[in-house]
Order: C-alpha cells, then structure tokens, then sequence
C-alpha cells in the first residue's frame, strides 16, 4: 500500500482510530471519503480537513450502501484503497442469569458482517486498480482474548481468519489484504474512561507507528502489528498462550 497518492473509503470514521488514520492519510496527500453514522461529526471532520468527503452510512441499511457506492462510483471512480475499520465492543457477563445475546449480535452484526458487507460494496470497484488495498481493522485480542469481552474478541479472531482466505482468493488480483490489528489504545471504544485510561497506548503515538510501518511496507504476512504485540500473535505457537491468558484474566 502506498502512503500517498491515494483515494481511500474509510469506514467508522468519526472518531477513535478511524478518525486518527484519517486524519493522517489526509496529511499525507491522498484523498480521503470518510463515512459514519451521526452527520453532525461527519461536517466537522471535513470542515477541519478541507478536501476530506464525509458521508452518513450504517453499514446495515441497505439504502445508504447503495446509494453510497453510487456516489463513489460517479465522484471517485478512482478509489483504490478501502479500510473497513467500523466496529463497537460490548463487556458481557455469561454468568449472570440475565445475560442474554442481544449485545453479541450487536457485536457480531458491526464487526464481522459490517466487514463483510464492506467488503461485497466495494471489493469489485478497487479490483479495477493497479495499486488497491483493502484494510479491516482487528485486534490483538484476536489471539489472546479478554474474557470480559467475549464476542468482541471472537469477532476480531473471525476477521483474521477469514482474511487470510481472502488474502489467498485474491493472490493474482493485485489487491493487497491488510489486517490492522491495535493493541489497547486511549479511545472510547469500550467506554469514556478509556480514553484517558494510562494503561493504554496514546492514539497519536499509536497511529504515527502504523503509519511508518505502512510507508516502509513493515507488515509481513499483511499483519500490521506493533512488536510489543507480536508476543500475543505467536503464544499458541511459543506455547505461552496460558500464561498469557492467565495474566490478562486473573482469577
């Protein structure tokens, strides 16, 4: 993927690493369509980045898909990049005796079908490209998981799987696969006190090392990973995966 010279689709963009990585690649000179669900962030996203596109999208209305991937088509018959970074994160207690699923279809409706969705939109319009990516965001809690987010962590271990079939259906299309894979970072995913939790890594310190890894093409096996998160991408395979659970899931 290049850094630059783009025109890239990002969606789940109006706040959080969505926005941060837009924002960038916006600096950085390529041209960014970003989509979201409240328009009120949409119009000062774009207001703040003169050049950026904004357009008001739930990935589960129909209505709004279509009619989105006609105004791409039309606007932005160039676009080469698409990052489906759109996603939610739910705590869930199986215990307690009210737990029920509405919260892990929630999860499972934004994260992997919301992914796939995306996908079907606009993986036949990149394909047309010389230089196109597509990007889903996952997690490092792919590999390792937090017990207290279940459905959150399976969904983000879905979307690795089932990009690494992707990547290999498209190995003589020259569409790059990338997964995007955070470790925990100070945005409101999970709630307010996230953001300003000094656990987690900042957003700008985290987005500036993304963006370096993809200039200097630093993600093998299209995994873009921080090193310390490599430790939990491998623990199945180093045999660490209990001891590294178990440190994230004390009794």
């Amino acid at each position: 993927m290049n850094i630059s010279d783009n025109t890239m689709l990002i969606t789940g963009a109006t706040s959080g690493i969505g926005r941060a990585l837009a924002e960038a690649f916006h600096a950085r000179g390529n041209q960014v369509i970003i989509t979201g669900r409240r328009q009120a962030l949409l119009d000062e996203i774009t207001t703040a980045n003169p050049g950026m596109a904004g357009f008001r999208l739930d990935i589960h209305n129909d209505a709004l898909l279509a009619s989105l991937g006609a105004q791409i088509r039309s606007r932005f018959p160039e676009l080469n990049v698409v990052i489906a970074n759109a996603g939610i994160s739910r705590a869930e207690d199986l215990v307690d005796d009210d737990w029920n699923a509405d919260a892990a279809d929630e999860v499972v409706r934004t994260n992997i079908l919301g992914t796939l969705r995306t996908a079907a939109a606009f993986l036949p319009l990149i394909k047309r490209q010389p230089d196109a990516t597509f990007m889903a965001t996952s997690s490092a809690l792919a590999f390792v998981p937090r017990a207290d987010f279940p459905t959150y962590c399976a969904s983000k271990a879905f979307l690795h799987s089932w990009l690494v079939s992707l990547r290999h259906q498209l190995r003589h299309i020259p569409v790059e696969v990338l997964e995007l894979s955070p470790p925990y970072v100070q945005t409101e995913l999970t709630g307010s006190a996230q953001i300003a939790d000094p656990r987690a890594m900042p957003l700008a310190k985290y987005i500036a090392r993304v963006m370096t890894l993809i200039e200097h093409h630093q993600h093998p096996n299209g995994e873009i990973l921080l090193a310390g998160d490599k430790a939990r991408r491998w623990a199945e395979k180093e045999g660490t995966f209990d001891t590294l659970f178990h440190a994230m899931n004390p009794d």
